[in-house]
């Protein structure tokens, strides 16, 4: 086992008899054992679940009814409860009698941090209890210790003599468990031991998995969730790994990102991280935490689900893989040449597609932030201003601004009057013949179109020789992240560094389009792989929307970052403040902010530590009361809401990273 972690922690692929997953080129759900949870049953024998949690105060009894029912009635398969101590978990029973006798017989779940009297209490009452590996036997005190061999080994037998009342309680009244680890909370022991990374969340877990297998308890589900979705996605991937490795059971999975947000930028964020370990096949049970009511997360996490009910039947066969070039469980991004601004140390360039759009007035290029100012004649560029500008068979009429090169296709480009400042697009056919003709290619950028059944010996042979190409990596395939995945993989072991785009066309609802190329692109960029997005668009209206998706996934990835980014959670019963208003006004205050990132957590038992990587925090530790952080780090106690988001400013201030939106606006 360690010789397996000290790999996964020097970023060496592990040499592993499989892959993480049942297949990363079909669609094929992983096997699991069948947990049973009341009378919903969860594993791959059933259906993936959608669950959600409750927002109200648990000591709210008719609160939480009326909550839990509309949660029902949007989808939701389990109701997940808080119990921060053992008044609220003595109150479960209340909640359960009401709803039983309402009709709803669905399971309830105690949501259970730092109290395993509570959990011991909620166990005999509802039908699953959470935990958190990181606080359940342990208290945070952001210290560092080293372990001898032994003196760890008596800390784990510390943790089972304190977890084995849970497990017995569980066997006895049928109760499932999730051990669930989170990123932001490891354990100061998991924290020196491991350090913060992946290895980290998923020993925190097995940890505990452990004892309850030698007590042959097995009626578990998993979770390894993170406010970075790049993070969450390679610890599920290791977790599978290592329990399957390790020789323990395959166990369910409940896929969430910790802290997604709210509106579009929380909508992506979950799909990046649940939608990419949906494509692996991975998955039992979905949670999307957004800052909204949680009657709104069912209907996201169900069109997550859905998209995988006919897979099977509409993908086309894809190239098996059998080992991968790269390490899953670390991000690396793909080695490329530089061309141009692609490639190399680039950030990924977002090119803006206009090729069913004309390009006449000045005024259309608002929609991907370029702004012509009349009076002092200039153009002006907001943060989210696209890179180039795809215009396809009809070229733009006007001069466009230097931020922004136009790319056309090929046969328009051979008779335009500039071919310097306008780059062409070829077919991997027009490239072939294209690089034959004196002067039939642009001397310093091309694009050259393909998909993975394009890439013969004759086209990765003309790649390796030509320096001046960036790739757009297609696919009509319904399994497309995984095609363009296996296309990618092709390049690496062919050894081709050119810079590749992703483009991807959808004729999808618009309340699925973010999750869809979320999934699809982000599932990618996690895993180091893409130089830049091409979302097409059919109409002009649609060209907005498409550009900030494109760079929110990027955001998202970690890849580019474009924007103030918030980690805030979803709410819950132990929230001291109306988070969704206060996350908006905070927004209103920082949202100009490029690269900050804020943590904006409910309680302390989401604060400091599910706040992960955030720059700052806004933690309620009491009623109207609030503790400011600077990382993980309190700055500020007992501060008073009504002047909290004033002195976070100042905070922000202090360090030298406050910008007034005019001055940021002119950035």
């Amino acid at each position: 086992m360690l010789d397996f972690l000290t790999s996964a922690l020097s970023g060496d692929a592990p040499q592993t008899p499989r892959l993480y997953a049942p297949s990363l080129t079909e669609y094929v759900r992983r096997e699991t054992v069948t947990v049973n949870i009341g009378n919903v049953p969860m594993g791959s024998a059933h259906p993936i679940r959608v669950q959600s949690m409750t927002t109200i105060d648990t000591m709210d009894t008719l609160g939480s009814v009326e909550q839990s029912i509309r949660m029902i009635e949007a989808g939701c398969e389990y109701i997940r409860i808080t119990a921060p101590s053992v008044k609220e978990a003595q109150n479960l029973e209340n909640i359960r009698k009401e709803l039983r006798a309402r009709g709803y017989t669905t399971p309830l779940i105690a949501d259970i941090h730092f109290t395993p009297n509570a959990a011991e209490l909620a166990a005999r009452v509802v039908e699953k209890v959470r935990i958190n590996p990181g606080n359940y036997a342990d208290r945070k005190r952001f210290e560092h210790i080293d372990y001898t061999n032994d003196s760890y080994a008596a800390e784990l037998e510390r943790i089972r003599e304190k977890f084995l009342p849970l497990i017995r309680i569980c066997k006895e009244y049928g109760t499932a468990m999730r051990i669930g680890t989170n990123h932001g909370s490891l354990s100061d022991r998991i924290l020196s031991r491991y350090g913060d990374t992946p290895v980290g969340m998923v020993e925190s877990a097995l940890e505990f998995l452990r004892i309850c297998e030698d007590e042959k308890y097995y009626n578990i589900v998993l979770s390894m969730k993170s406010s970075n979705p790049q993070v969450m996605v390679q610890a599920y991937r290791l977790l599978v790994q290592r329990l399957d490795e390790e020789g323990l059971k395959p166990y369910p999975l409940h896929l969430g990102v910790t802290e997604a947000g709210e509106a579009e930028d929380g909508r992506i964020k979950s799909a990046l991280g649940i939608g990419t370990l949906l494509e692996d096949g991975l998955g039992d049970t979905v949670r999307v935490s957004l800052t909204e009511d949680p009657e709104l997360e069912a209907p996201v996490a169900k069109a997550l689900i859905d998209r995988y009910t006919t897979r099977t039947q509409t993908a086309s066969p894809i190239p098996a893989l059998t080992e991968l070039p790269y390490n899953p469980f670390q991000y690396t991004r793909r080695q490329t040449h530089e061309v141009a601004n692609f490639g190399g140390t680039n950030v990924p360039r977002v090119l803006a597609d206009y090729s069913q759009v004309a390009v006449h007035e000045t005024d259309v290029l608002k929609a991907v932030g370029h702004f012509y100012l009349p009076v002092p004649d200039k153009w002006a560029m907001n943060d989210l201003g696209s890179d180039y500008l795809y215009t396809g068979s009809v070229p733009a009429s006007f001069m466009l601004p230097n931020g922004l090169r136009e790319v056309q296709d090929y046969s328009v480009w051979r008779t335009h009057t500039d071919q310097l400042t306008t780059h062409p697009v070829l077919s991997a056919a027009d490239y072939l013949s294209a690089r034959t003709r004196t002067q039939g290619l642009h001397i310093r950028l091309n694009f050259v179109r393909f998909t993975l059944a394009d890439l013969t010996d004759e086209l990765a042979e003309a790649l390796h020789q030509d320096r001046n190409i960036v790739g757009i990596a297609t696919t009509s395939n319904t399994h497309a992240m995984p095609e363009l995945r296996r296309l990618f993989v092709e390049l690496v072991n062919r050894a081709l560094t050119l810079p590749i785009v992703i483009q991807r066309g959808y004729t999808v609802p618009v309340a699925d389009l973010p999750l869809y190329a979320a999934t699809d692109i982000g599932g990618l960029l996690v895993d180091g792989f893409g130089d830049g997005i091409l979302l097409q668009a059919t109409h002009s209206e649609e060209l907005k929307p498409l550009n900030g998706l494109a760079f929110g996934i990027l955001q998202a990835a970690r890849t580019r970052i474009t924007k103030t980014e918030y980690i805030s959670c979803p709410s819950c019963g132990r929230t001291l403040f109306d988070l969704q208003e206060t996350t908006a006004h905070i927004r209103q205050r920082t949202d100009h902010l490029k690269g900050v990132k804020i943590g904006i957590m409910g309680c302390i038992v989401n604060g400091p530590g599910e706040m992960a990587d955030a720059d700052y925090g806004y933690v309620g530790i009491g009623r109207d009361k609030i503790a400011l952080y600077r990382g993980q780090q309190v700055m500020k106690k007992s501060v008073p809401a009504a002047n909290a988001v004033d002195e976070l400013i100042e905070l922000i201030r202090e360090d030298g990273r406050w910008l007034e939106p005019t001055q940021a606006a002119t950035v």
